[in-house]
Protein backbone atom coordinates (compact mmCIF):
# COMPACT_ATOMS: atom_id res chain seq x y z
CA UNK A 1 0.00 0.00 0.00
CA UNK A 2 2.88 2.43 0.65
CA UNK A 3 4.15 1.83 -2.57
CA UNK A 4 0.77 2.73 -4.17
CA UNK A 5 1.10 5.99 -1.71
CA UNK A 6 4.38 6.49 -3.28
CA UNK A 7 3.37 6.26 -6.96
CA UNK A 8 0.26 7.98 -6.89
CA UNK A 9 1.89 10.79 -4.58
CA UNK A 10 4.42 11.02 -7.29
CA UNK A 11 1.90 11.41 -10.23
CA UNK A 12 -0.10 13.88 -8.17
CA UNK A 13 2.97 16.24 -8.11
CA UNK A 14 3.43 16.32 -11.70
CA UNK A 15 -0.47 16.69 -12.09
CA UNK A 16 -1.91 20.03 -12.09
CA UNK A 17 -4.32 20.14 -9.13
CA UNK A 18 -5.35 24.10 -10.24
CA UNK A 19 -8.61 22.45 -12.36
CA UNK A 20 -9.61 20.11 -9.11
CA UNK A 21 -12.27 21.05 -6.58
CA UNK A 22 -11.13 25.07 -6.71
CA UNK A 23 -15.45 25.43 -7.24
CA UNK A 24 -17.82 25.15 -4.67
CA UNK A 25 -18.02 21.59 -3.89
CA UNK A 26 -14.74 19.59 -3.60
CA UNK A 27 -16.81 16.36 -4.34
CA UNK A 28 -17.46 17.53 -8.40
CA UNK A 29 -13.90 17.86 -9.91
CA UNK A 30 -14.39 21.05 -11.49
CA UNK A 31 -12.03 24.76 -12.44
CA UNK A 32 -11.79 27.36 -10.44
CA UNK A 33 -14.31 29.05 -12.61
CA UNK A 34 -16.59 25.53 -12.09
CA UNK A 35 -16.39 24.09 -15.31
CA UNK A 36 -16.60 20.13 -14.43
CA UNK A 37 -15.09 17.57 -16.77
CA UNK A 38 -12.80 20.27 -18.82
CA UNK A 39 -15.62 20.97 -20.61
CA UNK A 40 -16.33 17.60 -22.06
CA UNK A 41 -19.87 16.78 -22.53
CA UNK A 42 -20.81 13.91 -20.39
CA UNK A 43 -23.87 12.90 -22.24
CA UNK A 44 -21.59 12.34 -26.10
CA UNK A 45 -19.97 9.49 -23.34
CA UNK A 46 -22.90 7.42 -23.47
CA UNK A 47 -25.01 8.31 -27.20
CA UNK A 48 -22.02 9.21 -29.42
CA UNK A 49 -19.21 6.93 -27.63
CA UNK A 50 -16.64 9.23 -27.52
CA UNK A 51 -15.10 11.92 -25.59
CA UNK A 52 -16.50 15.11 -27.24
CA UNK A 53 -15.48 18.86 -26.28
CA UNK A 54 -18.82 20.71 -25.46
CA UNK A 55 -19.23 24.29 -26.24
CA UNK A 56 -19.55 27.38 -23.76
CA UNK A 57 -22.95 28.26 -25.65
CA UNK A 58 -25.00 25.23 -24.55
CA UNK A 59 -24.48 24.84 -20.91
CA UNK A 60 -26.05 23.54 -17.78
CA UNK A 61 -25.54 24.27 -13.55
CA UNK A 62 -25.93 20.88 -11.38
CA UNK A 63 -24.42 20.81 -7.59
CA UNK A 64 -22.47 24.04 -8.58
CA UNK A 65 -20.38 22.92 -11.08
CA UNK A 66 -21.24 23.99 -14.89
CA UNK A 67 -21.40 21.23 -17.84
CA UNK A 68 -20.64 22.26 -21.64
CA UNK A 69 -22.66 20.22 -24.37
CA UNK A 70 -22.15 19.52 -27.79
CA UNK A 71 -25.65 19.88 -28.80
CA UNK A 72 -29.39 20.88 -26.99
CA UNK A 73 -30.64 17.36 -27.48
CA UNK A 74 -27.80 16.48 -24.82
CA UNK A 75 -28.06 19.16 -22.58
CA UNK A 76 -31.84 18.29 -21.92
CA UNK A 77 -30.84 15.14 -21.39
CA UNK A 78 -28.49 15.76 -18.79
CA UNK A 79 -31.12 17.92 -17.39
CA UNK A 80 -33.83 15.32 -17.47
CA UNK A 81 -31.57 12.64 -15.04
CA UNK A 82 -27.81 14.50 -14.89
CA UNK A 83 -26.97 11.39 -12.48
CA UNK A 84 -27.56 9.11 -15.50
CA UNK A 85 -24.39 11.20 -17.41
CA UNK A 86 -21.93 12.77 -14.49
CA UNK A 87 -19.13 10.40 -13.79
CA UNK A 88 -18.75 8.52 -10.77
CA UNK A 89 -16.52 10.21 -7.86
CA UNK A 90 -17.41 13.57 -9.40
CA UNK A 91 -15.25 13.14 -12.36
CA UNK A 92 -11.96 12.53 -10.06
CA UNK A 93 -9.71 9.41 -11.52
CA UNK A 94 -11.80 6.18 -10.40
CA UNK A 95 -8.08 4.50 -9.73
CA UNK A 96 -7.24 7.57 -7.64
CA UNK A 97 -10.51 6.79 -5.38
CA UNK A 98 -9.70 3.15 -5.33
CA UNK A 99 -6.57 4.46 -3.63
CA UNK A 100 -7.97 6.77 -1.33
CA UNK A 101 -6.71 9.99 -3.24
CA UNK A 102 -8.62 12.57 -5.79
CA UNK A 103 -6.69 13.05 -9.01
CA UNK A 104 -8.11 14.87 -11.95
CA UNK A 105 -9.90 12.32 -14.17
CA UNK A 106 -8.53 12.81 -17.89
CA UNK A 107 -11.43 13.41 -20.55
CA UNK A 108 -9.81 10.87 -22.77
CA UNK A 109 -9.01 8.00 -20.51
CA UNK A 110 -12.52 7.08 -19.60
CA UNK A 111 -14.61 4.08 -19.37
CA UNK A 112 -18.60 3.31 -19.06
CA UNK A 113 -19.18 0.14 -16.93
CA UNK A 114 -22.65 -0.96 -15.90
CA UNK A 115 -24.05 3.05 -17.46
CA UNK A 116 -21.97 4.91 -15.33
CA UNK A 117 -18.85 6.64 -17.07
CA UNK A 118 -15.36 6.20 -14.81
CA UNK A 119 -12.58 8.78 -15.95
CA UNK A 120 -8.70 8.20 -14.91
CA UNK A 121 -5.66 10.46 -14.86
CA UNK A 122 -3.88 8.62 -18.00
CA UNK A 123 -3.22 6.12 -20.00
CA UNK A 124 -1.19 3.83 -18.07
CA UNK A 125 -3.07 4.30 -14.89
CA UNK A 126 -6.61 3.33 -17.27
CA UNK A 127 -4.43 0.52 -17.87
CA UNK A 128 -3.96 -0.16 -14.58
CA UNK A 129 -7.25 0.08 -13.86
CA UNK A 130 -8.76 -1.98 -16.29
CA UNK A 131 -7.24 -4.95 -14.89
CA UNK A 132 -9.25 -5.59 -12.09
CA UNK A 133 -12.75 -3.22 -12.84
CA UNK A 134 -15.15 -4.59 -10.54
CA UNK A 135 -11.79 -4.93 -7.57
CA UNK A 136 -11.01 -1.04 -8.21
CA UNK A 137 -14.91 -0.21 -8.70
CA UNK A 138 -15.36 -1.84 -4.66
CA UNK A 139 -12.97 -0.21 -3.45
CA UNK A 140 -13.32 3.38 -4.66
CA UNK A 141 -17.18 2.84 -3.93
CA UNK A 142 -16.43 2.39 0.07
CA UNK A 143 -13.00 5.08 0.08
CA UNK A 144 -15.72 7.50 -1.70
CA UNK A 145 -17.59 7.83 1.42
CA UNK A 146 -14.50 8.91 3.22
CA UNK A 147 -13.04 11.17 1.15
CA UNK A 148 -15.82 12.66 -0.78
CA UNK A 149 -15.61 16.04 1.18
CA UNK A 150 -11.98 16.30 1.46
CA UNK A 151 -9.38 18.54 -0.55
CA UNK A 152 -7.07 16.82 -3.06
CA UNK A 153 -4.40 18.63 -1.27
CA UNK A 154 -5.47 16.91 2.18
CA UNK A 155 -5.18 13.20 1.21
CA UNK A 156 -1.76 13.38 -0.06
CA UNK A 157 -0.25 14.60 3.33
Amino acid sequence: MNTVKSILGSIALSVTLATSALAAGVDINASSTGLAMQGYDPVAYFNAGEATKGSYKVTATHEDATYWFTTEENKALFEATPDAYIPAYGGYCAFGAAMGFKFDGDPHQWKIVDDVLYLNLSKDIQERWVSDIPGYIEKADVNWDEIADAEPAELLQ
